[in-house]
């Protein structure tokens, strides 16, 4: 029996409007006390517009004030963008963690890594298992995508069932794993299916995407034709491009060589869970030296042009243990994440300036991705059937144009949304009723900071013009006791006409300070904005640019 004031809802808090940062979450309940769920907790990677900031994080404030009512938190696999804000952020909620054997593994190593990582109890469901959290029962769906063990989810409440998918693709004949479960999900639409929140990540894309098995063999001939070392990169949790990697090499009689600690945990946690069993045993950077070159595959990290992962210091001829040259051949069986496009750059220019021979997606078939095109979405649609569509995880075009599909094949609606945006799903038709506070977090260093707090626009400044800074001493009566102290950081050292940017500095603070009543100077914080001002306004007028300004009185 369902109460009428029930409603089954969903809200994103990040991944929408966005590649990465992916935090879901439903509600059931009435309007003003509703039980919630969590599914997944990410990251997305900070670029050069916030400089110190490594990684961005979905503001989790609601799930904070709601705790009590959350009944738990989902993960649907373990790539950073749905799992990566877990160790920073858990602590707050204290929430119970669900994962599958694989994830759970890879967050415990992960863990184990990082000094002063709090523990993080995990609940390990099977593959394709349930777990009932009522007012919800979830079942995990198993789904291809470019890590093992990655999940869609079935969502069953008393007012229907969702499928919240994930990130996945369909491949028949994957590496590692089972395929996308078909059976699973037609059985779904069969029984009925209210809404698929969906992956929208490549709904752009025509067609659908090739088997990871075309990618192992074409792996597979460029290590044979290579005439002196092979290094490969790749996202380092791509099991299945591992082992294809693994499997090249052992057939071209190479040994594989482990450049990176991030591959190096990959790799225990996935022979720890089965998925390299038959796989021969890697080496440590201390043999690469002794290799042959024609008998040895590096397996490095750094696919994204990451500056202290171990392909970046190659390319730079500044790591300890691994050296490339002239003829040898780097594989970029990657793609590059949006953002990152000049970071990569930056290393295939300084591989090839060592005349090293780089190939990347561009010319062979060395990188698929693990999520669907469009006639992947076509066959979902025609099995699961679901009276309403909700595409997220993409940028708005992604998200526009997985709807405009959803509606081109007779799903009865769609509904687009953003972060924070709250769909009622049932009952009745669907529609945004409401708003969640939502934003971002930083991490700065080893502090989580507010996107809204000053550090990160301060440094932007610093970054454009400098700072100046400068201290002052004025006696009882407001007058200066003596010149001004300046000191610059970021500044030019001379003005077009040969000035010393130091001495326009000097001379615009004791201007302003002579210009102020007598009144105003006994006030230290009403000379300190004034002497702001003008300095700024003075070198303004020399450079075109306002540094950042910092001014010190002091009263004696």
């Amino acid at each position: 029996m369902t109460s009428p004031a029930e409603e089954l809802v969903f809200a994103p808090l990040g991944g929408v409007g966005e590649i990465g940062m992916n935090l879901s979450v439903y509600g059931f309940g009435s309007q003003r006390n509703k039980a919630w769920l969590a599914v997944d907790l990410g990251v997305a990677f900070a670029g050069d517009e916030l400089p110190g900031i490594e990684v961005i994080m979905p503001d989790i404030r609601f799930l904070v004030e709601e705790r009590r009512n959350l009944v738990g938190l989902v993960l649907t696999h373990a790539h950073e963008d749905h799992y990566g804000a877990l160790i920073d952020l858990w602590p707050r909620l204290k929430v119970p963690l669900y994962a599958t054997p694989f994830t759970a593994a890879l967050l415990e190593a992960k863990r184990l890594s990082e000094p002063g990582a709090p523990e993080i109890p995990v609940t390990v469901i099977p593959p394709g298992g349930r777990v009932k959290l009522p007012p919800f029962d979830i079942e995990f769906v198993s789904v291809a995508h470019s890590i093992p063990e990655s999940n869609a989810l079935i969502i069953r409440t008393r007012l229907g069932t969702v499928l919240h998918t994930g990130d996945w693709k369909l491949d028949p004949t994957p590496p590692i794993g089972p395929p996308t479960d078909e059976a699973k999900l037609r059985d779904l639409g069969n029984a009925g299916c209210l809404a698929v929140i969906g992956d929208s990540t490549n709904a752009v894309r025509e067609g659908r995407s090739a088997s990871e098995r075309d990618v192992a063999n074409s792996l597979h001939e460029l290590i044979r034709s290579a005439p002196r070392r092979v290094a490969v990169t790749t996202f380092a949790s791509h099991v299945a491009r591992i082992r294809a990697v693994a499997d090249a090499a052992r057939a071209c009689d190479r040994e594989v060589v482990l450049v990176g600690r991030a591959m190096e945990r990959i790799v225990q946690v996935a022979r720890e869970t089965g998925y390299l069993d038959g796989v021969q045993e890697f080496r440590g950077t201390d043999i690469y030296g002794y290799l042959p070159p024609d008998k040895v595959v590096a397996l490095c990290t750094g696919s994204q042009g990451e500056p202290r992962a171990a392909l970046a210091r190659i390319a730079l001829d500044e790591h300890p243990d691994v050296t490339l040259g002239k003829d040898d051949r780097v594989i970029f069986s990657s793609r590059t994440i949006p953002g990152n496009e000049k970071a990569v750059g930056r290393v295939i220019n300084g591989l090839i300036r060592q005349g090293i021979e780089v190939i990347t997606d561009r010319t062979h078939l060395v990188h698929v991705s693990g999520h669907p095109r469009r006639a992947e979405l076509e066959d979902l649609y025609g099995w699961v059937k679901p009276r309403l569509v909700v595409p997220v995880h993409g940028e708005a075009l992604h998200l526009a144009e997985h709807a405009a599909l959803a509606r081109k094949i007779g799903v009865p609606q769609t509904l687009m949304c953003g972060n924070g945006d709250v769909v009622r799903i049932a009952p009745g038709p669907a529609g945004i009723v409401d708003e969640l506070p939502q934003g971002r977090l930083y991490r700065d260093g080893r502090l989580i900071v507010d996107a809204e707090q000053r550090t990160v626009p301060d440094r932007r400044r610093l970054g454009l013009a400098g700072v100046v800074s400068i201290a002052l001493a004025l006696d009882g009566k407001g007058a200066l006791a003596g010149e001004p102290a300046i000191d610059s950081i970021g500044i030019p050292e001379l003005t077009m006409d040969g000035r010393h940017f130091d001495d326009v500095v000097r001379e615009a603070a004791v201007e302003t300070i002579e210009s102020l009543p007598r009144v105003r100077r006994r006030d230290p914080d009403s000379v300190a904005e004034a002497v702001k001002q003008g300095v700024r306004a003075a070198v303004a007028v020399h450079w075109g640019k306002k540094p950042l300004c910092i001014v010190h009185v002091l009263t004696i």
